[in-house]
């Protein structure tokens, strides 16, 4: 009977001592509080899902063995810290890109959410779905076929700089686009 008592209470210690180890384990956070406004940019813990459409594996390019890291035609958008807002020289660009998308009518396009590294995994790769579906709403507005457009989220996962600076976090908080035929 004590053997069997001494095997339950190593049995409670060993599952506390592992509850202890992993509720202490740290995860980032974001350095400024979260607006959950819509339009604004801010996000909060219920937008965690992602935006419709967005995927956050399972690239189409990747599918379609196309080279995702070449620029291609179609140059980066970038955002402020905890946006998904797409500001004037944003808006400019995608002004570009939809006419070239325009004289380009066989070209499908896959737009990919980045962010920087602040901020939870989860958090990361919902903004990253929130930052390529505005700009596909953007496109779409502007008259690219929604069909023509697909999203990804990549959250902090492919970053182009690793430098511990603001000018490399602004270059990873990004939509790249990867353009899918001709």
């Amino acid at each position: 009977m004590k053997g069997r008592w001494v095997g339950g209470w190593f049995s409670v210690w060993a599952a506390l001592l592992l509850v202890t180890a992993l509720g202490g384990c740290s995860t980032k956070e974001p350095e400024e509080p979260l607006e959950g406004l819509p339009g604004r940019g801010g996000m909060n813990e219920s937008d965690l899902g992602g935006a419709e459409g967005g995927r956050t594996r399972g690239s189409l390019a990747e599918a379609r063995g196309v080279d995702r890291s070449v620029q291609g035609p179609l140059d980066d958008i970038h955002f402020d810290y905890d946006s998904f807002d797409l500001d004037e020289p944003a808006r400019s660009t995608l002004r570009g890109h939809a006419q070239w998308l325009e004289s380009h009518s066989g070209a499908a396009l896959e737009i990919e959410g980045h962010c920087d590294e602040r901020g939870t995994i989860e958090y990361n790769l919902a903004l990253g779905s929130k930052r390529a579906a505005a700009v596909k709403d953007y496109l779409v507005a502007l008259g690219v076929g929604a069909s023509r457009i697909s999203t990804i989220s990549y959250g902090e996962e492919l970053p182009l700089c690793r430098e511990p600076s603001e000018s490399c976090l602004q270059r990873n908080r990004r939509a790249h686009f990867v353009v899918l035929g001709e």
